[in-house]
């Protein structure tokens, strides 16, 4: 990925943008492209439940900054203190959308429309870029349902689509020199947009931009002129350094930081069958190695991918309040690595390119579907729970599970439905914007996770929630072995039970789990 020479002081056009020249995209490759872009849309369009692991907790924020305290059950537990940052983009949207047709409808169809975003926005880049289709973009679909996806970092997600979006924007009006004199001033409000949906979406795109635009510089030497042009995106730097907030051990990753830094890596598109999640790491690790060897990776973005890979290294897991920054950058910069690859091969292979995300994509749909029936089913115990009861949530969790957690913050649903109090929100003081009253308790996550090696089953006798709580809500692959004293089986799913508790032993008297 050698810089190339200088341009004029208009972007080179491409090929089908050149006078006497025009390349449009046929109606079969609009309708692919945008079957694809519906496609992987497809496991929130068929599962009534999202299965992201923290989807649950986004959900009751949602439903608690909503009600604004105005429900006296809500109002005891929760309180709500609104701060501008750079991780609200659901946050601000899902209110007018929520009013419209409902807070769990609006939650749903942003877990629908994110991802058909981002596989546009990869779509959008490659066009805009070289005015065709290749194998790049198709490649880089296996990246969309990552880890940041399926866990529910939708702030991220949403910040990532408008990234993208905005990219192809700054290379399109690159490109005419009327476009040239707009784009300095149009992408100060778009960048901190962009930051205010997520920092680290904004942090992606500044990557794109330096790499873009370093790519075009005479020599090494020109990277200052490169990081320069970036001007417009700088503006979020001020809140961003005076609201920076680190969670507590923030760069603590122990003695064996680059043990966990390699587990990171492995884990890069972990989803449900480890084996294939490996090979799509690997093939999209080396076919940009192959492209460059052939001559055929775009430095354009190429740069951005090696960036953010290397990136990944040094940024700490939590930055911002949010969690595993640096796991999210490795599939980014697999993503952008793909999308480097500048080739159009014959359409067999163009076919072959789409594996994996179709297999990803099955695998994906085919669990959620069935895991959101089941949690359909599970949901039901909400009808034995009164408003405003105070609910001890267990999980069980397997040491060492390579599938991605299903069950972590289910017990969020009984705050969305039933204004409850469980133990399993983010509700950090200092941290996040929601929190615990004193009529609370101090429980939040991770107090609700229970974790078991193989074949072990949960003693909950002394679960230290349920000594505050009137009822016990427990999920898990394995029925737990024991229940608190006193407690009453109300209703029961294979994978989950609802309990009512005797009456709560107070703090002093609480035991230890």
């Amino acid at each position: 990925m050698t810089p190339v020479s200088p341009s004029p002081p208009t972007e080179p056009l491409p090929l089908g943008q050149r006078p006497g020249v025009r390349v449009a995209l046929s109606a079969f490759q609009m309708a692919a492209i945008l079957l694809l872009c519906l496609a992987a849309g497809l496991p929130g369009l068929l599962a009534r439940y999202p299965q992201m692991t923290d989807y649950p907790a986004h959900l009751a924020r949602w439903h608690i900054m909503i009600d604004g305290g105005q429900t006296p059950e809500l109002a005891r537990f929760y309180a709500f203190k609104w701060a501008w940052s750079g991780n609200l983009g659901v946050d601000i949207l899902i209110r007018p959308l929520a009013a419209l047709v409902g807070l769990e409808a609006a939650g749903r169809l942003f877990v629908i429309v994110i991802p058909m975003l981002v596989a546009g926005g990869l779509f959008a880049v490659e066009w805009t870029l070289r005015r065709r289709i290749g194998v790049g973009a198709l490649l880089a679909l296996a990246t969309v349902w990552s880890p940041a996806l399926l866990m529910g970092f939708l702030n991220f997600e949403l910040a990532l689509a408008a990234a993208l979006w905005a990219f192809a924007l700054w290379v399109k009006l690159g490109q005419s020199p009327q476009g040239s004199r707009w784009r300095s001033p149009l992408f100060v409000p778009i960048g901190a947009l962009i930051w205010l949906a997520h920092q680290s979406g904004w942090g992606v795109l500044g990557v794109m931009v330096f790499g873009y635009e370093f790519s075009r510089q005479e020599s090494w030497r020109g990277w200052w002129r490169a990081a320069l042009a970036t001007w417009p995106l700088w503006l979020p730097f001020l809140p961003t350094l005076l609201a920076s907030q680190q969670a507590h051990g923030s760069f603590d990753y122990g003695r064996r930081v680059l043990r966990v830094k390699w587990l990171f890596w492995r884990e890069s598109l972990r989803d449900r069958v480890r084996y294939i999640d490996y090979a799509t790491t690997i093939l999209l690790l080396v076919a940009p190695l192959l492209a460059l060897w052939r001559g055929k990776l775009d430095p354009r973005l190429g740069w951005a991918g090696l960036i953010s890979l290397l990136l990944s290294l040094v940024v700490p897991r939590h930055l911002g309040g949010g969690d595993l920054a640096d796991l999210r950058l490795i599939a980014v910069g697999l993503m952008l690595l793909a999308l480097a690859i500048d080739w159009r091969p014959r359409w067999g292979l163009m076919w072959l390119a789409l594996a994996p995300f179709g297999l990803r994509l099955a695998i994906t749909t085919a669990v959620w579907t069935v895991h959101s029936a089941n949690v359909s089913t599970m949901m039901t115990a909400l009808d034995q729970v009164p408003r405003g009861a105070r609910v001890a949530v267990a999980v069980r969790e397997e040491v060492g599970l390579w599938a991605q957690p299903l069950y972590g913050h289910l017990g969020c649903y009984a705050t969305v439905r039933r204004d409850a109090l469980v133990n399993s929100h983010f509700a950090i003081p200092g941290v996040h914007m929601l929190t615990l009253t004193p009529q609370a308790w101090k429980w939040v996550d991770p107090s609700q996770r229970i974790y078991m090696r193989r074949d072990q089953t949960p003693d909950l006798t002394r679960f230290k929630p349920a000594r505050e709580a009137e009822y016990l809500w427990y999920f898990g692959k394995y029925r737990p072995a024991a229940l608190p004293a006193g407690a009453r089986v109300l209703y029961r799913t294979k994978h989950s039970l609802l309990a009512k508790l005797a009456p709560p032993v107070p703090n002093s008297q609480a035991g230890t789990f």
